[in-house]
């Protein structure tokens, strides 16, 4: 479902992902972890096809981003990190605006609308302009807009940042009942959101592969379960 193969991306004279190669099947749930600066954000934009990689090759579904662009993103829901969208449309329309670039039209449209309405509680703000949001609304209308086409793969960069406890619980669920026919993959800093959601982990440093095992067993790795702690034994 999804597939890098010697994946590089290099900014002058930094290679901020070097030579990345790994698979997701259907039905997984990936965490993708990596101290700051690792190349996660980097790997995960020409993954989704916002950059376009220095060398080597990513594809969704089949689908070479590159080559085949549109059928990729076709399947693909992409939540970027900081979420941005359209600061003067109200939460309705811009939803519908994001429905209207997928495709969706008559029954399957105002079903998948519903659904990630209720889903992610956006009644009380859908007349709200995004630029009166708070971070934690403006994240949900972020993963609405990711998954209202009810996408066969999604990317999510730090899906429950900006949440209170509640929300992050809920949108954890969401994922967890959406994953049994998707593939997900997931960046986050947060060890306890891997053991929530992930069944499977990998971790990055300086833009390699360092590590890729299930949470259990990256928290075996280092006694304190510390995510840091977790980062320096696998890096060493």
């Amino acid at each position: 479902m999804i597939k890098t193969q010697n994946l590089s991306k290099r900014y002058d004279g930094l290679l901020a992902v070097d030579d990345l190669s790994f698979s997701v099947e259907p039905g997984e749930v990936l965490g993708f972890l990596g101290p700051n600066g690792a190349g996660k954000s980097t790997t995960m934009r020409m993954i989704a096809g916002f950059i376009s990689p220095s060398s080597g090759s990513a594809s969704i579904c089949g689908h070479d981003i590159a080559t085949d662009p549109i059928a990729a993103k076709a399947a693909l829901g992409y939540l970027p990190e900081g979420a941005p969208s359209y600061g003067e449309m109200s939460v309705r329309n811009f939803l519908h605006f994001i429905a209207d670039l997928r495709g969706l039209g008559g029954a399957q449209r105002n079903s998948r609308l519903d659904y990630v309405i209720g889903k992610l509680h956006l009644e009380p703000v859908l007349a709200q302009t995004i630029d009166t949001l708070s971070k934690g609304f403006k994240r949900r209308v972020g993963l609405a807009q990711a998954i209202v086409h009810d996408p066969r793969v999604l990317i999510l960069d730090e899906p429950t940042d900006g949440l209170d406890p509640l929300q992050k619980h809920e949108v954890r669920t969401l994922i967890g009942e959406i994953a049994r026919d998707k593939t997900i993959v997931i960046s986050t800093h947060i060890l306890e959101e891997v053991d929530a959601v992930c069944t499977r982990a990998i971790i990055v440093a300086r833009g390699k592969l360092v590590a890729d095992d299930t949470p259990a067993g990256l928290k075996s790795r280092a006694p304190s379960g510390r995510l840091e702690d977790v980062f320096r034994a696998v890096a060493a």
